[in-house]
């Protein structure tokens, strides 16, 4: 039977083994998931097996910068306990730096790295082991300025790891130390006001459609006549860009100036157009169920493990 990658998703999700033990054990298995999954017990590599199906939405987002290159990562636990550990803390930061070098193209690529005499993937297995809970490798991000290009990838963490954030700048590199501050204060803009685009141009004419849409039905609901809707609804468009795109929010520092505006002073005086090349906002376990453990609890449970 042919093993395929889903196949091996599907039982490394289960069990917590590495990508090249799933992928052995359903070869023995003759491709039988529970048949592998023995397998992979009967070698002592299933020991996560049972954390597999546990809430993992508590962890830390981190952002490691080196050189021209920049990765975010989350990583997931279980507990806030965890989460705020130095072995946690340390994991998260290896998994970024390693990412950050080597520039796999996803998660499942990234698994299969080479780390601490095994693959990232096995790692991770044996820190659930060591640590007592679930730990996954949920995204990242990895930006990286061409070497050619004048430029920068700046980051900035919230909370203790709660959001992390990567802005990426062109248009001056690092030793422009104003455009280094703007950088900054950008990351934290989209850490506070989370837009969804850096500029309206970016907005998908779809979803400009299914908003002007909805603006119109809420204008005609309201007793508004036909003649106008259109008018409303693009006057209401005008504040969703003012929301969800970056360029066009107000500045967290001064309400009185859009972000745009910053770029455009700060390219006029580095005498070179400062753009946003992109950015990544990760808030940890958004999304996801989340457990329903009071704190008294999880401390208690930490504490009995030790």
């Amino acid at each position: 039977m042919r093993i395929t990658s889903e196949m091996v998703k599907d039982l490394r999700e289960r069990t917590g083994a590495g990508l090249m033990d799933c992928k052995a054990a359903l070869t023995a298995a003759g491709g039988d998931m529970e048949g592998a999954v023995d397998h992979l017990r009967k070698k002592g590599l299933a020991a996560a097996a049972k954390k597999a199906s546990r809430i993992a939405s508590e962890g830390a987002a981190y952002a490691w910068v080196e050189g021209n290159a920049g990765t975010l990562v989350e990583i997931n636990c279980e507990t806030d306990f965890v989460a705020k550990t130095d072995d946690f803390a340390s994991l998260v930061k290896d998994v970024a730096a390693l990412v950050n070098a080597k520039g796999p193209n996803d998660v499942e690529e990234a698994l299969t790295l080479p780390a601490g005499g095994g693959t990232l993937g096995e790692k991770l297995t044996e820190k659930v082991a060591k640590i007592g809970e679930k730990i996954s490798f949920r995204r990242f991000v990895r930006f990286e300025i061409p070497a050619e290009k004048p430029g920068m990838v700046v980051p900035y963490i919230h909370a203790g790891g709660k959001i992390g954030v990567l802005v990426s700048v062109a248009g001056a590199g690092p030793g422009n130390g104003e455009t280094v501050r703007l950088a900054r204060d950008l990351a934290m803009q989209v850490a506070a006001a989370n837009p969804a685009y850096v500029s309206r141009k970016d907005v998908p004419p779809g979803v400009v459609e299914h908003e002007k849409s909805i603006y119109r039905d809420q204008a005609r609901a309201s007793g508004k006549p036909d003649k106008i809707l259109d008018k409303i609804a693009e006057g209401k468009l005008e504040k969703y860009f003012g929301d969800f795109c970056l360029l066009e929010q107000a500045f967290i520092k001064d309400p009185d100036r859009k972000v745009g505006q910053l770029l455009a002073e700060a390219g006029k005086a580095a005498g070179a157009e400062i753009t946003v090349r992109g950015f990544a906002r990760f808030q940890v376990g958004e999304g996801m169920e989340k457990r329903s453990d009071d704190l008294a609890a999880e401390v208690a449970k930490q504490l009995g493990r030790g």
